[in-house]
């Protein structure tokens, strides 16, 4: 299918082909049939994507400090391989999206009967989905489109509802007197909802058509090109009393906007930012009047809340009353009934073949709403463009993630695979290992695919649940095919090996199912979450006869063979202390759902219970956890482990999420016969007490955890019918060892 998107690094705005996203549970297989461009949020990305460097930096000076911080802890090379990357990652555009339900599962579709109805294949909906022919959507974040109400104009529901919540939280009262501040799409939508709200509206714009639009509207207009003061105008449009409130929809780096918005207001007057703006907020402004500022997030209550939009949990109506799908649905209900005319704000139509071009015209700053048709001409009743499109520019071309050319066609797909010009590395019947990965994230595409670069082995296939981190992968890393469909790559004969780089709860059983279709399976920590599924996977690792090896990349990394090697020549007990400096992460973040990510003690502290077992050399005989503050803590994520070898050593991890980013995260001591060891970050390996030991041996420019020399050592066995690098009963033992301490 064809997608738009947006990378932020070269600037190029895509017309790319992915494949299409599979079906979920909770969420909607929506066929588009039209789409919005969103003028504000998708040139400030396409702006930032084509910006240079020092322009970037500048944008977001935040993500500098982080940059700077992480050069002097991981080095300067890790740091900017990790930006490239992130930047490099082409971003989906667009969330304002309507089209025709092809797929709902049944709990979808009787989870609201008896109350707001649910959805069926069939259904008319919209949603935040993006610019692409086939979107997955969560179900709260869609509705119903009533029979009146056409497709073009459905698009402008999202931000609509982004205008409505603004109004929301601001709470007019008929016969107040509003000030929308800033004449975009979202703010002339906002006038009318005013205007059917029964309050006297006044708009402010740089733009003398979109003034003139806000008073067809109903309202009353100042078009501040020419030079006119907002403030005396609200004060004589008011008679002197000072305006009710103001919602600001502008977007600008200006401070200005919320200075006049506070001399507009009258004493307790009330400021919604629905836009973005700058915030140096004048207190006397603010003091004086005793005025209310409140931030609007988005569509309303469930945004960003994933029990309410990913899990599907529902507000009760009697405490929310409205959440970000019932705005949805008031902004459709407005439409039904003619309260909201959005006929006026659209400028352009284009089909999508030609969004390129849509694009352009954004550029040119002369856009207003911009319609994409997806689909036959005629379908949705769409035409030409109203107006004719300016060339591309700025680096926009029409392409894969990886330049290849799309083929011609204009229905919407739903192949869930992309075949890529990679080459087939040896031809038919090589002896070339066939690897396949699941998971196309962060991890995947910065840490483990580069490793793959120069090895010997044949790119299958690559597969992500949305496709477009796929699409881009298997273009970048040389992947004949991306997809969407997890189980035809477990089941695909072309396949010896599969890496698994998923969210944690899903390895187990991606394991077990590659492991009965006879893969080698290579899954990033942890092996699964709980003991029996444990067991379940060494039965069929022994039982398949194939190698199994979890990402316990720390024991692979040269420093840490230094150390080894180093203490084979030492007899007797040794004691080791790891301080990990894990960094806080948010409680709600999916690593910490004990569901999902099974806790940070089984999701990565299991990497530095590994090292300690490789580096002793005998089974873990006792194992027990110390949580600071008691287990009884929020997240459980700071805590000191005790481990007790079979040979009398013993190992201490303290595992903080307490400590400052400027510390290194990792710091490793070895004591054992009168040396000492001491690992910093795997970047530096100092040592006491040992011959010819010198740091010059010991130090590195770069940071190397072994993930390169893992995953190649695990392939380097499968080609040459080898053991696994780590053997299946220190795999089983450290996986288990893991799981016993978090329960």
């Amino acid at each position: 299918m064809r997608q738009i998107l947006q990378n932020l690094g070269s600037g190029e705005t895509l017309l790319a082909e992915v494949p299409a996203p599979g079906p979920r549970a909770r969420c909607l297989l929506i066929a588009t049939r039209a789409s919005l461009v969103s003028l504000g949020t998708e040139k400030m990305l396409v702006d930032f994507g084509r910006a240079g460097w020092i322009a970037k930096a500048r944008k977001q000076p935040d993500k500098v400090k982080q940059v700077l911080q992480k050069v002097r802890t991981d080095g300067l090379l890790p740091t900017l391989d990790a930006v490239r990357s992130k930047l490099d990652q082409p971003i989906p555009l667009g969330y304002c999206n309507v089209g025709v339900v092809v797929g709902a599962e049944q709990e979808t579709a009787d989870r609201r009967q008896g109350t707001e109805g649910g959805f069926a294949p069939g259904d008319r909906v919209v949603s935040n989905g993006p610019h692409a022919e086939v979107v997955l959507v969560p179900h709260n974040l869609c509705a119903k489109i009533p029979d009146n109400v056409s497709d073009e104009a459905a698009t402008f529901t999202v931000v609509g509802a982004i205008g409505l919540q603004g109004i929301r939280l601001l709470a007019p009262t008929l016969g107040e007197s509003i000030v929308v501040t800033g004449l975009g799409l979202i703010g002339l939508l906002t006038v009318q909802m005013l205007r059917a709200n029964g309050c006297r509206v006044l708009g402010l714009d740089f733009d003398g058509h979109k003034c003139g639009l806000a008073r067809q509207f109903g309202a009353e207009a100042l078009d501040l090109s020419a030079g006119a003061d907002p403030v005396a105008f609200a004060d004589a449009w008011t008679n002197g009393r000072g305006v009710d409130g103001v919602i600001i929809t502008a977007s600008t780096a200006s401070d200005e906007p919320v200075s006049q918005a506070a001399n507009m207001c009258r004493k307790r007057g009330r400021i919604v930012l629905v836009g973005v703006t700058g915030l140096k907020l004048s207190r006397d402004d603010f003091y004086k009047k005793e005025l209310s500022f409140q931030v609007s997030c988005s569509y309303g209550p469930g945004r960003y809340d994933p029990a309410y939009e990913d899990q599907g949990m529902e507000y009760p109506l009697g405490l929310v009353r409205w959440t970000e799908q019932r705005n949805f649905e008031a902004v459709l209900d407005m439409m039904a009934d003619g309260r909201i005319d959005v006929a006026p704000l659209i400028s352009h139509r284009y089909r999508i073949e030609d969004a390129l071009e849509a694009y352009a015209t954004v550029a040119t700053g002369k856009a207003m709403g911009i319609v994409l048709e997806y689909g036959p001409v005629g379908r949705s009743g769409l035409g030409a463009p109203t107006s004719a499109p300016q060339a591309v520019s700025g680096g926009a071309h029409r392409g894969a993630p990886g330049g290849h050319a799309l083929p011609d066609h204009a229905n919407p797909s739903l192949a869930r695979a992309v075949t890529h010009n990679a080459p087939v590395t040896g031809g038919a019947g090589s002896a070339l290992v066939r690897v396949s990965i699941i998971g196309a994230g962060n991890f995947a595409t910065r840490t483990l695919l580069p490793a793959l670069k120069g090895v010997s082995v044949r790119r299958r296939t690559i597969v992500s649940a949305g496709g477009v981190s796929a699409a881009h992968a298997a273009s970048k890393f040389g992947f004949e095919t991306s997809s969407t469909d997890t189980a035809g790559v477990l089941a695909d004969p072309e396949t010896d090996v599969v890496l698994i780089t998923t969210r944690h709860n899903a390895h187990a059983r991606q394991v077990l199912t590659a492991l009965e279709s006879g893969k080698h399976v290579f899954v990033e920590k942890p092996l699964a979450l709980t003991i029996d599924k444990i067991d379940a996977i060494e039965a069929a690792t022994l039982g398949a006869g194939k190698l199994l090896m979890v990402g316990f990349n720390r024991r692979f990394a040269p420093l840490s063979l230094k150390v080894k090697s180093l203490l084979a020549g030492v007899p007797g007990p040794k004691s080791f202390a790891a301080t990990i400096n894990a960094g806080a992460i948010p409680a709600d973040h999916w690593t910490q759902d004990l569901e999902i990510g099974g806790g940070r003690i089984v999701g990565e502290a299991c990497h530095f219970i590994d090292l300690l077992r490789d580096w002793a050399g005998v089974p873990i005989v006792d194992a027990r956890i110390t949580y600071l503050g008691g287990a009884e803590g929020r997240t459980r994520d700071t805590a000191t482990i005790a481990l007790t070898f079979a040979d009398g050593s013993i190992g201490a991890i303290h595992y903080l999420s307490t400590g400052d980013k400027g510390f290194p995260k990792e710091r490793y001591e070895v004591f054992a016969g009168g040396r000492i060891l001491q690992l910093d970050n795997f970047r530096a390996l100092r040592g006491w007490g040992w011959k010819n030991f010198s740091k010059a041996n010991g130090g590195r420019f770069t940071q190397d955890k072994g993930h390169a020399a893992g995953l190649c050592a695990f392939l380097d066995a499968v080609a040459q019918g080898k053991p696994s690098p780590i053997p299946l009963e220190e795999i089983v033992e450290t996986s288990k060892w893991a799981v016993r301490l978090a329960l």
